[in-house]
């Protein structure tokens, strides 16, 4: 696997504008879906804990240039300094993107994500954790870790599980896509505007001189409409998937998909048996373990342990399906990866048990998040 890896030197690739009392966090990579660099995870670390501490910033908007609001995290970059021997480089990345998202979770002022096109991975890190979360009939919501050999994370063993029924297993072992009506419906999102609207509701924000909630979501729900979801939504099938995705295994959620697909070929069971079939099947049980852990756990647990497997991933001691998802995804295109083991028979319980368990190396150390006075709310599961 061939992969030059340099450190392009980008500027600008985040914007911080707005007056005194709201401040704009603007994602400004549109070439490359604002796809989140280390350098950007750092910038907007400093800044946004800036925001919190100025006396003067009443809320904060997070959004984005372009058509995309974030693909994701910087994952090529990553790939290039494993292929180099530095899978050190990795954990750095995600150590300061979970320290980022954390904080946004736990943000002490009003955050406002405006998620007006692509949102998956990383960038739902950013914005799935800010106490509004608008989307436009232009969002695309997806976590399709499992397809390249990593799992959906940035906390969304703690946001996925919190989602109605099991909606969450499924949007996270099928990677299916949200259209913005499906995110509002199931709770991803808080408010629906057209994109059309976008830059009046920013007007009449920027006007709002208080960091009352209230007062913001007032402001926001003047713009905001009805957004029913389509009659062919996979939503609208929630008892289907929690008779299915409520299983114990990963073999028995794709044999009960099978069954139903007997009854009724439906377009969402075809898709989700074959994507589920074509991803990494260590990754769909890591994912499967990681959610049902999470449902019972914090925030901050579920990003502690969350980075304890992916440094597991990086290392590749254990399997290097990331590398080969990486190859045959992002680097050569070919998408034809050779998973191993590449069945979920072979991925034997104590192998997903050794991705849960602490990395055996002198340099590692744990994810430490500070003590946060706003603690994120302890969400009961929508069951």
């Amino acid at each position: 696997m061939a992969l030059a890896f340099t450190l392009e030197r980008e500027h600008n690739q985040v914007l911080f504008e707005g007056d005194s009392s709201a401040k704009k966090v603007i994602l400004n990579r549109p070439k490359k879906l604002n796809v989140l660099s280390y350098e950007m995870i750092c910038q907007m670390l400093t800044n946004f804990q800036a925001y919190e501490q100025d006396s003067t910033t009443n809320f904060v908007i997070l959004k984005s240039n372009g058509r995309a609001f974030c693909a994701g995290g910087d994952v090529v970059a990553v790939l290039g300094a494993l292929i180099i021997g530095h899978w050190s480089f990795g954990a750095n990345f995600y150590r300061k993107q979970y320290a980022l998202d954390y904080l946004l979770a736990t943000y002490e002022k009003p955050l406002i994500s405006l998620i007006n096109g692509v949102v998956m991975g990383g960038g739902a890190g950013l914005s799935m954790h800010a106490k509004f979360r608008i989307v436009t009939e232009n969002a695309v919501f997806a976590m399709p870790e499992a397809s390249i050999g990593l799992f959906p994370d940035v906390g969304a063993s703690y946001f996925l599980s919190r989602l109605p029924g099991y909606f969450g297993e499924y949007l996270g072992l099928t990677g299916a896509r949200l259209d913005g009506m499906e995110m509002l419906a199931c709770g991803l999102a808080t408010h629906f505007v057209l994109s059309k609207d976008l830059v009046l509701l920013e007007n009449e924000l920027d006007k709002v001189g208080t960091s009352d909630t209230t007062e913001i979501a007032r402001q926001i729900e003047r713009f905001s409409c009805a957004a029913p979801i389509k009659r062919e939504s996979a939503y609208a099938r929630l008892d289907t998937i929690n008779k299915c995705f409520s299983k114990n295994t990963v073999e028995d959620i794709l044999l009960a998909l099978e069954k139903e697909m007997k009854y009724k070929a439906e377009k969402w069971i075809i898709k989700a048996i074959k994507s589920m079939e074509a991803a990494s099947p260590t990754s769909l049980k890591i994912f499967l373990r990681s959610i049902r852990k999470g449902r019972e756990q914090t925030l901050e647990q579920c990003l502690s342990f969350e980075y304890i497997v992916v440094c597991n991933i990086l290392r590749g001691s254990i399997s290097k399906d990331f590398w080969e998802g990486g190859r045959a995804k992002l680097i050569e295109k070919d998408n034809k990866p050779k998973w191993a083991p590449s069945n979920l028979q072979s991925v034997s319980e104590e192998t997903v048990n050794r991705y849960f368990t602490e990395v055996d190396d002198p340099h590692w150390e744990i994810l430490r998040l500070p003590d946060r006075p706003n603690l994120v709310d302890a969400l009961k599961s929508k069951m």
